[in-house]
């Protein structure tokens, strides 16, 4: 049975995912909303139920273990029987080469037989077209060529090619080399390639996180949090997605079942916030050059909230019925109607993402007066739309308010022009926006307050708790010490609090009320508890939210609180956010132990 017990490895131009047997389960190329050539965490086709995987299976295995190897993105997983046990070495290269970033559409495994006579079988079975299509099968003397209708995939190896093909256990006796990837031939030979793909690779990973600055306390998780938020990031056009994977529900049978391998601004503002916390400032300047891209094409009008990691606009959201879903779940979707949603958050999200590259002396290149100036236009927006019903930033389907989210991010998206108008000199712009963040505040103090329920509740002249609006003390709104404040943080904890967990919302939504507990607005919560000085509290939440992720320290988007499993898109960048901003927060300062 599918379970979201998996490794997550990419090289920021795509990814994979492997289950605890060493199976890759998930792999779409050649991007991440691409053709899931790998789809077996969603199940197979009628014709082929066991295809869309790669198994490096071994006969008879009673046990298995799992790590990533410190601070890379590359994956090992022992697995034992009788006979004997194996090691496979799972990532995708990436590393500096002649003035520039390797990262090409490849896998690599290596598998080193490490005692006995260990017997494996290798089961490589891509399938295209959301598996609606078998490839054809060529080969050569080290090679195995996958033919598909778009693109043709090549398994350039030192194993067996005929044991590979058909199938066939045999004794593995040496380490044996699966390079898979684009139709080309492997200019050097196949061991030591790979030996030294990996090696380089783990080189420049370590090299990255020594770059970071991390808090003292809860390094392993912050680390494992930034990398694969890393993953996660497109690196030829600057995109962020929000997760690697498609239609995995947010609970069981309940039809929340969305892609997400596409880049929301709002999710992007807050994975880049989060990394810059840790100095991880590439990311940043990708992050901007694309959101400078996103604004320019707007032409002032309506700003949609989601774009393809391409820059693509139109995102048609489709049902595919040759994919049964997530243990037989389904829909299977692809596409997000999101992108025709008017959600007004978003110009706050887009003036927040780019805000420190005004700031930032670091930059190579530091955002000016131009910049500034296509910023406004967003802004103008904001200003516009901060009072009008849209769909929030839970992308209500079938339902418009005024919601106090969207509002808060458009007083944002003024309060942070003003002060980068002040800081770029231009007093007379400064003052244009400090006014019209202030008519804003004002707005949502007096109509988002709710006196019975002694809250800020999720829409104007509403009386829903929501708890999007935690983000209030986040973003620098309101002082964390107001009344009104820690009232309002008493009553989501009242009312979506479950234990250490917390939903989203407490009215139904377009399919119900929600069954699981969103696991970002858990750090919200926690987030907020520090602010007003439940500091211990606040720790002992985040340890217990520490113990929710899976064996390798990732998160998805939800989680059950009463089982602890975990539901929702995988990695989900919001959730792995939240254990950066938590460690951040909490965190003991190095000062105070050395």
């Amino acid at each position: 049975m599918s379970s979201l017990n998996l490794g997550a490895i990419g090289n920021c131009s795509f990814g994979a995912l492997i289950d605890q047997d060493a199976r890759i389960v998930w792999c779409c190329l050649p991007r991440f909303d691409g053709d899931p050539v790998f789809h077996s965490l969603l199940g197979g086709p009628k014709d082929a139920p066991e295809g869309g995987m790669f198994d490096i299976e071994l006969v008879d295995q009673r046990a298995w273990s799992q790590s990533y190897d410190q601070n890379t993105a590359i994956l090992r997983t022992r697995l034992e029987s009788p006979t004997g046990a194996i090691e496979i070495v799972d990532f995708a290269p990436r590393f500096e080469t002649r003035g520039r970033l390797f990262r090409p559409n490849m896998l690599v495994r290596r598998v080193v037989p490490v005692s006995g006579s260990p017997r494996i079988r290798v089961c490589l079975r891509p399938r295209f077209n959301y598996g609606a299509i078998a490839p054809d099968i060529t080969f050569g003397s080290n090679h195995i060529r996958y033919v598909g209708p778009d693109f043709t995939l090549r398994l350039t190896t030192d194993a067996p090619v005929d044991y590979v093909r058909d199938e066939t256990t045999f004794i593995i006796e040496e380490t044996l080399n699966f390079m898979l990837g684009p139709d080309e031939t492997l200019e050097g030979g196949i061991g030591s390639t790979a030996r030294e793909f990996e090696e380089r690779t783990a080189q420049y990973w370590r090299g990255w996180v020594r770059t970071l600055g991390i808090p003292y306390e809860w390094q392993d998780a912050v680390i494992r949090a930034a990398i694969t938020l890393k993953l996660c990031t497109y690196e030829p056009t600057g995109a962020i997605i929000a997760a690697m994977t498609t239609s995995i529900p947010e609970s069981p049978h309940s039809g929340r079942n969305w892609d997400y391998r596409f880049c929301w601004l709002r999710d992007a503002f807050f994975v880049v916030r989060a990394l810059n916390t840790l100095s991880a400032m590439n990311t940043l300047e990708d992050y901007f050059r694309w959101l400078q891209n996103v604004v320019s094409t707007t032409n002032s009008n309506h700003l949609q909230p989601v774009f393809g990691v391409g820059l693509e606009s139109k995102l048609s959201e489709r049902i595919v019925d040759t994919l049964p879903g997530y243990r037989d779940m389904p829909p299977v979707r692809v596409g997000n109607q999101a992108y025709e949603h008017f959600q007004y958050d978003v110009y706050g999200n887009v003036v927040l993402g780019a805000s420190q590259a005004f700031l930032d002396a670091r930059l190579y290149r530091q955002a000016g007066i131009e910049d500034f100036h296509r910023l406004e236009h967003a802004g103008e927006q904001a200003f516009r739309l901060y009072n009008e019903p849209d769909a929030g930033m839970w992308e209500l389907r079938s339902r418009a308010r005024v919601h106090t989210s969207s509002s808060l991010m458009c007083w944002a998206a003024c309060d942070r022009l003003g002060k980068i108008a002040r800081a770029l000199g231009e007093g007379e712009r400064g003052r244009y926006w400090e006014e019209r963040a202030t008519i804003i505040k004002n707005a949502i103090l007096e109509n988002a307050w709710n006196e019975e329920r002694g809250a800020f509740v999720e829409s104007f002249g509403g009386r829903d708790l929501d708890a999007s609006v935690l983000l209030m003390g986040e973003v620098g709104f309101i002082d964390p010490r107001d009344p009104r404040f820690i009232s309002t943080v008493e009553q989501l904890e009242n009312v979506l609090g479950d234990g250490p967990h917390m939903r989203r919302y407490e009215a139904p939504d377009d399919f119900g009320r929600p069954e699981t507990a969103f696991n970002i607005c858990a750090f919200w919560r926690l987030d907020a508890l520090a602010r007003i000085g439940r500091t211990e509290q606040a720790r002992e939440i985040f340890e217990t939210l520490l113990a929710s992720r899976n064996h390798l320290g990732l998160l998805s988007e939800d989680v059950d609180p009463q089982t602890g499993e975990l539901w929702g898109n995988f990695p989900q960048t919001y959730s792995m956010v939240g254990i950066i901003n938590g460690a951040t927060r909490l965190s003991r300062s190095w000062e105070s132990v050395l």
